[in-house]
């Protein structure tokens, strides 16, 4: 095993693991990508006093996040096609936080269904809803969730029209993949990623697959999402779904303290400040950017948590001073499971605590509860 001591060196490895047109689908944006970069460009302006000579010993990180008590305030972000990355890639990543103590948010558009990563696990996961034109596939799949035992359901907002993502578009990407020279190619020259493969049978959309019903070719995510996410969504939509689900709800896609003001509105129990890692509308502001006006408007409202370019413990930290009660890690972990497996995202998790925890204490603090905007440097 190579040497691992950040979130950068599990991204090199699972560059040279994970077929090129899946590796992309993760770290990709929209459009020129801009978006997508300046989620982790402005994290890095931000400053952070250091404070000596203060007792830094018994830290604790142990926190909660809509109640749920959590070793560090960081969930695993739903991804799509994350089994992809790594054969059952959602089950291992779920067996790997449950074992971290950290909540796993399957997302609608996994690899794997609700039913395998509930067969696999043994404390309640989270659960990811788009919301399709098919009304009656949504009440299945929140009907399922709540069979699956799921403690909380994250509805995302920012979806109702699929983003352009040039390098999905010139890869031709699908789940399954396409057999043409190309893919084969990319497959071939990862021969560990293949077995694997052929070791499962959970290489489409399983929470579709067998589901719902004159949906279009699912060979495609490109040609599903274009028939049935729906442009229709609304606050009205919310309601409903948050009668029908009747749990913890979380709402993610908020990026503008007006659209902040509505959620908070709903009675959700959290909102995500997110702008789709930068997926969506690229030229959007980056998460962390607006996150402070949002804690601002409706953080004595709503608890506020925040997704998007996240890559080390420190960056962590610095969404906690800014207001935020929970963070949410994508590409970091499917980093991880590229690289390897279920072992992969107990790495990229343990990175992010080992940094987390070593920051706070240069920072001068000893409990993560008490961090807060002290902490940044304005200078």
């Amino acid at each position: 095993m190579s040497t691992i001591v950040e979130i950068a060196d599990l991204k090199a490895l699972a560059r040279r693991r994970v077929p090129k047109m899946f590796f992309d689908y993760a770290d990709s944006g929209a459009w020129t990508e801009g978006t997508y970069r300046a989620n982790e460009e402005d994290f890095a302006k931000i400053k952070l006093r250091q404070r000596v000579l203060v007792d830094m010993t018994d830290r604790s990180l142990e926190s909660t996040m809509i109640g749920q008590k959590v070793s560090m305030p960081v969930a695993l972000a739903p991804t799509g096609l994350t089994g992809m990355q790594h054969p059952d890639g959602e089950m291992l990543a779920a067996q790997a936080a449950e074992e971290f103590g950290v909540p796993f948010t399957l997302s609608t558009m996994s690899i794997c269904s609700i039913e395998d990563v509930a067969s696999v696990t043994k404390k309640p996961f989270w659960f990811q809803l788009y919301v399709m034109r098919d009304r009656d596939f949504v009440n299945n799949l929140i009907d399922r969730a709540k069979a699956a035992n799921c403690s909380a359901l994250v509805l995302t907002l920012d979806l109702q029209i699929l983003g352009q993502r040039h390098k999905d578009i010139r890869n031709g990407l699908s789940a399954p993949p396409k057999f043409t020279p190309k893919h084969i190619y990319q497959m071939a020259t990862r021969p560990a990623w293949c077995m694997g493969m052929l070791g499962t049978q959970r290489r489409t959309f399983r929470n579709i697959v067998g589901h719902a019903k004159g949906v279009g070719d699912l060979s495609s995510l490109s040609s599903w999402t274009a028939e049935q996410f729906d442009p229709r969504l609304s606050w009205a939509d919310v309601e409903w779904i948050k009668k029908r689900w009747g749990g913890k709800l979380i709402l993610k896609g908020i990026l503008d303290k007006e659209d902040a003001v509505m959620a908070a509105k709903t009675g959700a129990d959290a909102i995500i400040v997110s702008n789709h890692g930068g997926r969506q509308l690229d030229g959007a502001p980056s998460s962390i950017s607006v996150l402070p006006e949002i804690v601002d408007t409706v953080g004595d409202k709503v608890e506020v948590h925040m997704d998007g370019g996240i890559r080390s413990g420190q960056d962590v930290l610095k969404a906690l001073c800014l207001g935020a009660k929970g963070t949410f890690i994508g590409r970091p972990f499917l980093y991880g499971l590229g690289a390897f497996g279920k072992r992969g995202v107990t790495t990229a998790l343990e990175i992010i605590r080992r940094e987390l925890d070593v920051t706070m204490a240069l920072c001068g603090k000893r409990d993560i509860q008490d961090v807060g905007p002290e902490l940044l440097y304005r200078g």
